[in-house]
């Protein structure tokens, strides 16, 4: 039996099983079991040529990298290009044989590639096609817009995410809280700091076992779910916000918009008339959460034109040295910052500062 299979017929047995208290232990050990297949059909046993190395043929480049997510003929590919056209500086850079179709647009300053990704919700959980190298390109985004037709999100929306759930890939959502800790002898040492409504001791070691896993200490920090601990255990998800773009809004009424703006992480669009586009841009920035450091030269002017764009959690001084030049560090005295993370202007800082968004900031070297 074909690994597809078994997984087709674990899905079929914990659809027919009845949730309850007496079958949460099956269900956490079936669950156990799909996790272990659905990571044999990304990361098959003996490595090998997967295909599944970074950027699969598309370089990464720019200060953040944003995948299109979405069924064929919902406006994935008029929307690159409309947006590439309009905000770009180069709509179009070297790539090679992959299906994916990359562009680079400018904003507020940042670089954004762009990229679309075709084939990723046509069967590639199941290993089918390219699946396995899109999603090696899918895992590396910095945020995932998903693309749906305006007149039949919902069906697409929960297919679409059933998909990429089954790579990994988890939307809009935090890593588990859980602690976990092997150990060499001790047996499972189970601690919850609130009450669980479908973790207990039993259901626990049922999927430490099935991992081969019989000396671990579990701290359940909130009600966790077996899909929790299975996460934290398998320790190759990646954690990507998502923006659900629902593109073709010219075909629907002002009464049905409304209703569409009250949803979580969306954001309607008509691609083909470039219709709110500045109300998506804005939600990509935020959701990118990236940070402009303005740089000034010792007796000029701050440079606005070029900002140095780093990440939120990865904003300090030596953040911003490192991707000026790795050497600046070393020759790193001190430097002034003009902005909201100081309380006056200007400061004098040292290296661990963090800096807010469009601080201006003078680096003085050691003489």
């Amino acid at each position: 039996m074909s690994v597809v299979q078994k997984i087709a017929e674990i899905e079929a047995e914990m659809a027919r099983t009845q949730r309850n208290k007496a079958t949460m232990g099956h269900l956490g050990l079936l669950k156990a079991r799909l996790a272990k297949l659905k990571r044999e059909l990304i990361e098959p046993k003996g490595g090998g040529g997967g295909g599944t190395g970074e950027g699969f043929d598309v370089a990464k480049t720019g200060d953040a990298r944003v995948g299109f997510v979405g069924f064929p003929s919902v406006g994935k590919s008029t929307l690159l290009s409309n947006l590439a056209g309009v905000y770009s500086e180069v709509a179009a850079y070297e790539f090679t044989t992959l299906t994916t179709v990359p562009g680079v647009i400018k904003y507020k300053g940042a670089k954004i590639q762009l990229l679309d990704l075709p084939g990723i919700i046509e069967g590639a959980k199941d290993g089918k096609g390219r699946g396995k190298q899109v999603i090696a390109v899918a895992r590396t985004c910095s945020l995932i817009l998903i693309v749906l037709d305006v007149l039949k999100p919902l069906q697409h929306k929960r297919l679409i995410e059933h998909e990429v759930e089954g790579f990994g890939i988890r939307l809009n959502k935090q890593p588990p809280n859980i602690g976990f800790k092997r150990k060499d002898k001790g047996g499972i040492n189970l601690q919850c700091l609130v009450p669980q409504s479908e973790l207990d001791g039993d259901v626990v070691k049922g999927i430490l076992n099935e991992y081969k896993i019989h000396n671990a200490d579990i701290t359940l920090r909130y009600d966790a779910t077996a899909e929790d601990l299975i996460d934290v255990i398998e320790g190759n998800r990646v954690y990507i916000p998502a923006i659900y773009v629902l593109n073709k809004i010219d075909q629907i009424t002002i009464e049905e918009l409304d209703v569409i703006y009250k949803i979580p992480h969306c954001v309607p669009i008509s691609a083909h008339h470039k219709w709110n586009f500045d109300d998506l841009l804005e939600l990509i920035w935020d959701y990118l959460h990236l940070v402009r450091i303005y740089t000034k030269p010792k007796g000029q002017l701050p440079d606005y034109e070029a900002p140095i764009v780093l990440k939120t959690g990865r904003q300090t001084v030596e953040d911003f040295c490192n991707k000026l030049h790795r050497s600046i560090i070393r020759e790193f005295k001190y430097a002034l910052v003009w902005g909201s993370s100081v309380k006056h202007t200007p400061q004098k800082v040292g290296k661990d500062h963090e800096l807010a968004d469009e601080d201006v900031v003078q680096i003085i070297k050691k003489v």
